[in-house]
């Protein structure tokens, strides 16, 4: 139940707080006094959009606030529009939310009927929701839109493995040509680079056995450098036998010769046990390959292993599609039979519910002044969601008449009925939360006798469930808990729509205006007179 509203600065409201009771709340006001701006205000609360430009000129944003009783507990919710963006923000409780949540919550909060809705009543759509509302098994839309979702799966896998199946046979030869030039080549990850390093250290190799040949032929060679040092040494041991201050200089030389032997045998060990050999023509005979096959496809050899990865997959996709292809058609049979088990039950329930809900919908017109003899009929047209899978489409036909053939509501009905056919689908439907009712000049086209039986209807749906009211007819508005007027007033050249709630005395004079100065209720005083 909505307890509270609260407006401020939306459009021509500048603040308004409406506390409603239970059962039937109206508002009333001169026309254009703002009445629907109200109920606005309320879906903008629940989800529905408003432009920036219902911002009151001059502040910075509109905010509408409602308090819901609920078994579970009360729930605050208070939505905010920017005037600078458009942008709306939501909070539920002291927590920010989402419009998507709002929407959730809404069905549970409110339920709008307007001559909006009315128009909706034409629209064949609308009319087979309405039918598969009363659906006894509700599961079974959801086990349809299921089955429907996986044959939609199954067949959009189909046409992406199609497509791609077509585009890689175009490719095949090329991609045959790609392969078998990787595997001329065969590289393997990191092999260039490795190569590289063996070819520098090849080459460092080379130096250094040059080097050490050279080293030995200085050492032993023609005029071996060993020699030269042991005849010096010699000749030093006999001028220091001479000449004794020559003896540091002979231990040196000595020393020096000793350490050239030492030096050569180390160096000609070290001749002998380098026996790996290089082969530095295949080295480059092999980057040379590789360096082609770069070339050849334009990649590094990183995009060319990843190339070949790519190629193997493709080229086993397509020889392996068709099995796959094999598979989704059994998956199709299979998705397609539950389908069609599930719409033969499906059309089944709605021809039931339709028998039942027309025969339902026919006590409810009766009840709100229609002839004993009109009738209401739904038609089933087969539609087809899947090929080969029949599935009735409903459509309500309307026969206000005896002797009349059955034609489409929206081909026949004047706005007085649709009023009152809007009127008793909403009391048909059932609903464990029971929303607040807000009806929005659902009596517009009736008046007289057919006035107050709808008057009689209101008043029973709001013995149910909290109903909002928007009405001219002081007969209608005689019927509430509670009255408020909506008045739009100039102060200071400023406009502003107000709404209070009136006490006994003003409700008195103002159900004397809605009946243009009559005795308040007068049965068929017109609201315009």
């Amino acid at each position: 139940m909505l307890e509270l509203l609260r407006i401020r600065d939306l459009a021509l409201i500048e603040d308004a707080e409406l506390e409603f009771s239970k059962g039937l709340n109206v508002l009333t006001g001169e026309t254009g006094a703002g009445k629907s701006f109200i109920l606005r205000a309320i879906d903008f609360l629940t989800g529905e959009r408003m432009g920036a430009e219902m911002v009151r000129p001059g502040k910075e944003k509109a905010v509408v606030e409602a308090l819901f009783a609920r078994p579970e507990g009360d729930l605050v919710i208070r939505r905010e529009l920017s005037a600078e963006t458009g942008r709306s923000r939501v909070y539920l409780g002291d927590r920010l939310g989402s419009q998507e949540a709002v929407l959730e919550l809404r069905p549970s909060l409110v339920l709008h009927t307007s001559q909006h809705g009315q128009q909706k009543l034409l629209q064949p759509a609308y009319q087979a929701r309405i039918l598969d509302g009363f659906l006894p098994e509700q599961s079974l839309l959801a086990e349809r839109e299921e089955a429907l979702s996986e044959l939609r799966r199954i067949l959009e896998r189909r046409r992406e493995l199609t497509a791609r199946t077509e585009e890689l046979a175009r490719q095949r030869e090329f991609l045959e040509f790609q392969r078998a030039e990787i595997e001329k080549v065969d590289p393997l990850p990191g092999e260039e680079e490795e190569l590289l390093a063996r070819k520098e250290g090849a080459r460092d190799r080379e130096h250094a056995a040059k080097a050490l040949s050279e080293a030995l032929d200085i050492l032993g060679g023609d005029s071996p450098l060993t020699e030269g040092v042991a005849a010096l040494a010699r000749d030093m041991e006999a001028v220091s036998a001479l000449f004794p201050e020559f003896e540091e200089e002979r231990l040196a030389v000595e020393d020096f010769r000793l350490r050239l032997q030492a030096l050569q045998n180390r160096l000609r060990r070290a001749e002998a046990e380098d026996g790996e050999t290089i082969d530095l023509d295949a080295l480059e005979s092999r980057l040379f390959e590789i360096s082609r096959l770069k070339r050849k496809l334009n990649k590094s050899l990183e995009q060319i292993l990843a190339l070949r990865d790519e190629i193997v997959e493709n080229l086993n996709f397509l020889d392996s599609c068709g099995l796959d292809l094999k598979r989704l058609d059994k998956e199709e049979t299979a998705a397609a039979k539950r389908l069609g088990d599930i719409l033969a039950r499906l059309n089944a329930a709605r021809r039931a519910a339709g028998e039942r809900l027309c025969r339902a919908l026919e006590a409810e017109l009766r009840g709100l002044g229609f002839s004993e003899h009109a009738r209401v009929e739904y038609a089933f047209e087969p539609s087809e969601p899947y090929p080969g899978l029949a599935e009735d489409r409903a459509r309500l036909l309307w026969v206000p008449n005896p002797g009349q053939p059955p034609r489409p509501l929206d081909k026949i009905a004047s706005g007085g009925e649709l009023s009152r056919f809007l009127l008793a689908v909403t009391s048909l439907k059932s609903s464990d939360e029971l929303p607040t009712l807000i009806f929005d000049e659902v009596d517009a086209g009736i008046g007289g006798h057919t006035l107050n039986k709808v008057g009689d209807k209101l008043k029973s749906l709001a013995g149910r469930q909290q109903m909002l009211l928007i009405t001219h007819w002081p007969q209608l508005a005689s019927l509430a808990e509670r009255h408020f007027l909506v008045s739009k007033e100039v102060e200071d050249g400023v406009t502003y729509t107000r709404c209070r709630r009136l006490g006994q005395t003003e409700i008195a004079a103002e159900l004397t205006r809605m009946a243009g100065g009559g005795a308040p209720g007068a049965s068929g005083a017109s609201p315009h007179s």
